[in-house]
């Protein structure tokens, strides 16, 4: 079986080629990503808490999930292709923003990825899949900021990001 293969972009998101998923995260090559983050009615976040299998992160908790789109995939489809394999439901998602980041795990990988935050609501008990989730759970924004300052070894990088730069913005977020 052929290795996905992320699609790699430049600094404005203009596609600049093709290229397998590990080597890309071996080399560091700036390429496109989404991070999907579902609310409840109440405004509270789900969060995954990575498998332990994983090949980078395990076991660090995270948004609600995230992958990379595939050649040709719009973020929205991309991003409910993903919801379905990893937390078991398709929901309504929204384009919110978007930001590069790069960061070096220890393991030799880096991440240095164009990520699209994509948003939705959802108020059903997800039905895990336990090769990409070991756990899951409902967290406000203001619970999630002060546990992320005293246990940041507990989070992936992208999610310290998305919280630190967008959480009095998602606080404010409401399905329009």
């Amino acid at each position: 079986m052929e290795e996905e293969k992320v699609v790699l972009v430049d600094k404005n998101n203009n596609q600049v080629g093709l290229m397998p998923k590990m080597e890309a995260h071996l080399k560091g090559v700036l390429h496109r990503a989404f991070s999907v983050i579902i609310f409840n009615d109440s405004g509270e976040m789900m969060l995954q808490k990575r498998a332990s299998t994983k090949y980078h992160t395990p076991n660090l908790w995270s948004n609600t999930c995230c992958s990379h789109q595939r050649e040709k995939e719009n973020n929205i489809s991309a991003g409910k292709r993903r919801l379905k394999e990893e937390m078991g439901f398709v929901t309504n998602l929204y384009d919110f923003d978007s930001f590069i980041y790069q960061v070096s795990f220890s393991n030799g990988l880096i991440e240095h990825e164009f990520d699209h935050i994509l948003l939705g609501v959802y108020n059903e008990m997800p039905k895990i899949n336990p090769d990409e989730v070991d756990e899951w759970k409902w967290i406000s924004i203001d619970e999630l900021c002060i546990d992320i300052e005293k246990n940041p070894e507990e989070y992936t990088a992208w999610f310290k990001i998305i919280v630190n730069k967008y959480s009095e913005t998602l606080k404010k977020w409401k399905l329009q």
